[in-house]
């Protein structure tokens, strides 16, 4: 299935979440930073790679407010997030260099129509000199906090009609009772050609009682918001699609329906007796969602070291030891982890939580979440569990966990161009009501509206996905098991970590879509990667199969470390699609075959 180097995955996709890297040599290329390789970038995943139309965007943000030529640009949907990298930048500097670092806000002025969009802020940029760049990458990647694409895009036409304005800008003077009138085009002879075209709106006050300057300014305001918005930004529709979404989450909405009828479709219980979607909070990223999580809770229990149990996603560790006091890990998961863990625990060790996947990522191991809730229980921390993996439909960790985090952006979507992610509390769990009340003090609705509605769109066949993508997993990895070339096949149901696994297995729940495998030569790996016919690139739970070799580019810069914890640097990864079974088989039984070529 071929893709050009550097091409969005899927094809044709303008903001498609993965990036075809198709060859062995191409993966090694993009880690060692090569021009052949790099020139040819259209996209990336998101958090690795500034999409393009965000790096336009900040360039001319910086155009505006900073020095082009020596300036660029870090954007987040909010202040308090753009605030979590300005101040992650100053620790990192001598206090003197502090001045160097600033954050510019911009919103859409003040206005009173009543149906406008209600957005208090659009958009805040961290401006900081060239060479603090690496710094402020980190931010990117390991929070998930920064603006997805399609904001992006929108804040880039927004900006460039005048309607993205700095709040310190005359216009924002909030005391004016003055109607903002929008940007200079709408403000000519032709603004009742464009009345006449825009939809009826209903504002508060009867436009009976206006003069008619003011009433052709309140239409040429609704005209410029559609416009701008377009029919996927409705308000109300976001709204709708995240409620669908949170209800879907929480497992109270299982029907594959439109939008209409799914809000008027749900089942009385959901994975646990009282769940609902108010413990359901959403967010841009799965990163994202762990890290506020964790930032979450560090303001409700105060500040202690957390433990990540488990090989987990490389984020989720550097979030855990770059914010907050620290973290104890624990990178096998085995038991002798967690009888150290527990020997610590008995001496007197205290900790804020205990973050692990189910199962990991990329080994497949899953841990002992019931030995390890009866610790949480006995010592006082609370459970983060990642189930992107695993989702919800095939196993239900949130019995024993106090917080449930998963990307959205993975399986739950499936069509790899949008992202999202989630948090959800469990209700009986032990700080359940503490919990809540942080989240719901401290949590940004920073799904960004058109985001939230592909979102919505894309998961309504979620179940039916799941339940395909099982069976033709297991037919590939029994395929892969029984061939004489692989060396280890990394999935559930052929883990040693089996039994902790079908212990939290629903009843008609399977074992995933993603497995990994090695093989006894680099050269046979490379082989098989390169001459297997599917899509190639980060990512996974994707409705088509892709494939990495996930060590590299997850790890590229500690390939031994990796190594340490089992995590071979030659490991190929696959996330199988909704492709038929016998057309995927006859594909990896050909890289099978080129892979034993070189063996042989």
């Amino acid at each position: 299935m071929h893709q050009e180097v550097g091409g969005p995955v899927p094809p044709n996709t303008e903001h498609a979440v993965s990036v075809s890297l198709p060859t062995w040599k191409s993966n090694v290329a993009y880690e060692e930073g090569e021009p052949w390789l790099i020139g040819k970038m259209q996209c990336g995943y998101p958090r690795f790679f500034v999409h393009p139309i965000i790096q336009e965007l900040a360039k001319e943000i910086v155009q505006l407010h900073g020095k082009p030529e020596s300036e660029t640009a870090m954007l987040f949907p909010s202040p308090k997030t753009a605030r979590v990298c300005y101040s992650f930048i100053l620790s990192k500097l001598p206090t003197e260099a502090s001045r160097k670092v600033r954050i510019v806000d911009l919103a859409p002025p003040p206005h009173t129509e009543a149906e406008s969009p209600s957005v208090t802020s659009l958009l805040s940029g961290v401006i900081f000199p060239n060479e603090y760049a690496p710094i402020a990458k980190q931010v990117w990647q390991h929070s998930g906090n920064g603006i997805s694409s399609r904001r992006g895009e929108f804040c880039l036409n927004a900006l460039r009609d005048g309607f993205l304005l700095e709040k310190s800008h005359p216009a924002m003077d909030t005391t004016s009772q003055k109607i903002y009138k929008g940007p200079r085009r709408y403000q000519g002879k032709d603004s009742m050609n464009r009345v006449a075209r825009r939809r009826g709106a209903n504002a508060t006050t009867p436009s009976s009682s206006l003069s008619n300057n003011e009433t052709q300014e309140r239409h040429e305001y609704s005209q410029f918001i559609e416009e701008r918005f377009g029919r996927n930004l409705s308000t109300s529709l976001s709204c709708q699609a995240k409620l669908a979404v949170r209800r879907r989450i929480a497992g109270v909405l299982t029907a594959d329906v439109e939008l209409s009828e799914a809000l008027q479709r749900t089942t009385e219980e959901g994975r646990v007796s009282g769940l609902t979607e108010h413990d359901v909070f959403l967010f841009p990223t799965g990163m994202s969602s762990i890290f506020n999580t964790h930032k979450f809770l560090l303001a409700t229990r105060g500040a202690m070291k957390s433990i990540c149990f488990g090989f987990p996603y490389i984020d989720t560790l550097k979030i855990l030891e770059k914010w907050g006091p620290g973290c104890l890990f624990y990178g096998h998961g085995s038991y002798e982890d967690l009888d150290d863990l527990e020997s610590r625990l008995n001496n007197g060790e205290k900790f804020l939580a205990l973050f692990t996947e189910f199962p990991g990522n990329p080994l497949l191991k899953s841990p002992d979440l019931k030995r390890i809730r009866a610790l949480a229980d006995k010592h006082n921390f609370a459970v983060v569990v990642d189930e992107t993996v695993g989702n919800f439909i095939n196993i239900n960790v949130l019995p024993s966990a106090d917080i449930v985090v998963s990307s959205l952006t993975k399986i739950f979507s499936g069509d790899s161009n949008v992202t999202g992610g989630s948090a959800v509390l469990n209700p009986r769990g032990h700080y359940y009501h503490s919990l809540k009340h942080t989240f719901s003090e401290e949590h940004e609705d920073n799904l960004w509206a058109e985001d939230a509605v592909f979102l919505e769109r894309n998961s309504r066949d979620f179940v039916s996905r799941i339940e395909k993508i099982n069976r033709t997993t297991e037919a590939i990895t029994a395929m892969l098991k029984n061939s004489s070339i692989v060396k280890t096949i990394y999935y559930p149901k052929y883990s040693p970590s089996r039994p902790f696994y079908d212990a939290f297995r629903n009843y008609n729940g399977g074992y995933g879509g993603l497995f990994s495998v090695t093989f006894y030569s680099t050269a046979a790996a490379a082989a098989f990667f390169d001459h297997l016919d599917v899509f190639k690139g980060p990512s996974l739970g994707t409705n088509f199969t892709l494939s990495s070799p996930y060590t590299l580019l997850a790890h590229y810069s500690e390939l031994d470390w990796a190594g340490s914890f089992g995590v071979e640097f030659d490991l190929v990864r696959i996330s199988v699609g909704l492709e038929n079974v016998s057309d995927l088989c006859c594909r990896v039984q050909a890289a099978l075959d080129a892979a034993a070529a070189v063996t042989a």
